[in-house]
């Protein structure tokens, strides 16, 4: 059954072009990941799909009506006087104002009596109880343990959570709703892995059709049965998920490079054919004089010069234009030289926030050639750990010792490392020795060009925030690197770059991440931080 069709979409931002010629359907039961570069325009096409953003052309096909779609947002709205239950509770519009109604009128019957009042009520409790009465709310609870949200948050504001607080009482919402067709931006985000793990089964088992974006390599090929890549001009689908996407994707730029190669030669052959006889019929017009016998086989040669000429301008239209090469992050890191062993070491660290104990008795030593990742549950204080090791806050109890010769270089969620106040430019240049002309070579190997350098940090996307994180990171020349969360708000092909950059690196790196693909692809050493303590796992590198 064919759920939604999409055809012919455009969309403007500002007079420039986002996206055209988009077409494609989702069906029954399947799971489709669309795929875009940060700024391709994949959440808009959502909001368009959903009918909360406008296209400039095209028409969708709704087989399903809206109304039974779900919709899982990267950036929940914002309901200060909602509770996190009350919230989950409007997944059910219909009973959620069925509910209302019969609360306004019970305050009413509490101040005075009629016939008139009492039947109304009992029409609205009626109504209530066929929608799913009592038993709906056991059900919104039911789905917040599902998903570990703790039960004294259920009466708090929506508007307190954390982000992964957020975006399991979305996922809460739309277990209660069990839509026809799920849309999700980011459904990844800010998850812990116990809740990635849950996840990914849930939408494997899900029998209805989903539309999602994420930038969580695993994800996408547990969850995914295709892929959409969203282009400026239309899409493509590929079969899979993001492994398949890529060897797909690697075959067809090989395919593009080996058939534009083939059209060039045939291209240069043509173009030598036409220049021969031009030079042919130009002596051979020239030695005819007045024969008209030779002046008649020249022009007859002409008609040969024309067809050598349409074949060319034929051949061109078919080459189009030369495979682009993806312009992506130039990045290498660059280490200090480190003669010792050990860089750093933690002995029995305690610390607490408050009467709330986060480590207790923690114990760690980082050596040369050391790439170690922290994993755990939200909360559990992988990055106090780390702003604990970087001397960003004091141990309650238990010492953080470095080797003399160590010099950090610290990468953080909030991104505190940088003066957001001055612009890009400005921030290179007021290093020792930088030349405009360098940093803008240096701004340009990560992606900032033209008009961006002169952009304050203030105003940059999260995205390019951390792209400026690692151009600090590129000069602080350490040995030791102490990253918290250093994939988040990038996109993949951003993603893999850095983790090349990474894996290049000489020196030791500890790092905290919920990104499975770049524990595996990074870390020779796996912790486990939960109840305030470090243990081992073991892993499949």
């Amino acid at each position: 059954m064919l759920v939604m069709k999409a055809k012919n979409l455009r969309k403007e931002i500002n007079g420039e072009r986002l996206f055209e010629s988009v077409n494609f359907e989702v069906h029954q039961g399947e799971h489709l990941a669309l795929f875009g570069k940060n700024g391709s325009g994949k959440t808009t096409l959502l909001k368009g799909l959903l009918g909360q953003e406008t296209f400039d052309e095209g028409i969708i096909h709704r087989n399903i009506p809206v109304t039974q779609w779900g919709w899982l947002s990267a950036s929940i709205p914002a309901y200060p006087q909602m509770s996190v239950k009350e919230y989950v509770l409007t997944g059910m519009d219909e009973w959620y104002q069925a509910k209302k109604n019969l609360g306004r009128l019970q305050k009413k019957l509490e101040k005075q009596t009629s016939e008139e009042l009492l039947t109304a009520y009992e029409t609205a409790y009626n109504q209530f109880i066929k929608l799913g009465g009592y038993e709906l709310e056991v059900e919104a609870e039911k789905q917040l343990n599902q998903l570990s949200v703790d039960p004294t948050l259920w009466s708090t504001s929506l508007h307190q959570l954390s982000g992964g607080q957020k975006t399991k009482a979305q996922l809460a919402k739309i277990l209660i709703q069990n839509p026809d067709f799920l849309l999700m931006d980011e459904p990844t985000n800010h998850l812990d892995q116990d809740s990635l793990v849950w996840l990914e089964d849930w939408v494997k088992n899900y029998p209805k059709a989903i539309l999602f974006v994420s930038h969580d390599r695993y994800f996408l090929d547990q969850t995914a049965h295709a892929i959409v890549e969203l282009r400026h001009d239309g899409v493509k689908r590929y079969p899979g998920g993001y492994t398949a996407f890529r060897t797909q994707k690697e075959i067809e730029r090989r395919e593009q490079a080996r058939t534009y190669k083939k059209y060039e030669q045939k291209k240069k052959e043509v173009e030598e054919s036409i220049r021969n006889y031009q030079q042919w019929f130009q002596k051979a017009h020239k030695d005819a004089g007045q024969n008209d016998f030779l002046r008649s086989k020249a022009k007859k040669n002409v008609s040969r010069l024309h067809a050598k000429e349409s074949e060319l301008e034929r051949l061109e239209k078919k080459m189009g234009e030369k495979p682009r090469v993806e312009k992506g992050l130039n990045v290498s890191l660059e280490g200090s030289e480190f003669s010792g062993r050990k860089l750093a070491a933690i002995e029995n660290l305690t610390f607490s926030y408050g009467e709330k104990e986060i480590l207790k008795e923690v114990s760690l030593t980082i050596q040369r050639g050391d790439r170690i990742a922290i994993t755990g549950p939200n909360g559990a204080g992988k990055s106090t750990l780390l702003k604990l090791l970087a001397g960003k806050l004091s141990p309650d109890t238990g010492d953080v010792r470095l080797n003399p010769q160590t010099r950090m270089g610290y990468f953080d969620q909030e991104l505190e490392m940088l003066n957001r106040e001055e612009t890009l430019l400005d921030n290179l240049l007021s290093l020792p020795d930088m030349t405009q002309t360098m940093a803008r070579t240096i701004l340009g190997s990560f992606m900032f060009r033209r008009d961006t350098v002169h952009k304050t940090l203030t105003s940059l996307s999260m995205g390019e925030k951390c792209r400026a994180a690692f151009i600090k990171l590129y000069f602080s020349r350490a040995n030791l690197l102490i990253l918290d969360e250093p994939t988040n708000f990038l996109d993949i092909s951003a993603k893999e770059t850095i983790e090349e950059a990474l894996m290049g690196y000489p020196g030791a790196i500890i790092f905290a991440t919920h990104d499975r693909y770049l524990v595996k692809k990074l870390a020779n050493r796996v912790l486990y931080l939960d109840k305030g303590g470090l243990s081992l796992v073991e892993f499949d590198k």
